[in-house]
């Protein structure tokens, strides 16, 4: 499984930004898929994950303010975020859970800045 992200940048707080992540590979052993953040110096924390069944959860400081999504055809999940705060500052990575194998997969990483 390859996960290439894409979306991330500099933003003004109160402001939106939209994360891509298009899957490739043997997508069909995915379970599911999700954001994680990272800020310097803390550890990588889940943000929001949606199952192969629809099934989504959010960290609780991102609900209400972030939708995860996914669209089959183009084997891509989106992360829109809103109401962006300084604190959502991280970079964001893309994962693929694949229960079968129990393995993780990530993406690249992309940087999301939020400007006070």
């Amino acid at each position: 499984v390859q996960l290439v992200e894409s979306g991330g940048g500099l933003v003004q707080a109160g402001g939106s930004l939209r994360l891509s992540c298009a899957a490739s590979g043997n997508i069909f052993s995915i379970y599911s898929m999700g954001w994680y953040r990272q800020a310097p110096g803390k550890q990588r924390d889940l943000v929001a994950r949606i199952t192969r069944g629809g099934n989504t959860n959010y960290a609780d400081s991102v609900k209400g303010r972030f939708t995860i999504s996914r669209d089959d055809a183009k084997n891509t999940v989106y992360l829109q975020m809103n109401n962006l705060k300084p604190e959502d500052t991280a970079v964001y990575y893309c994962n693929a859970f694949v229960m079968i194998k129990r393995e993780d997969y990530w993406g690249q990483g992309t940087q999301v800045t939020v400007s006070s």
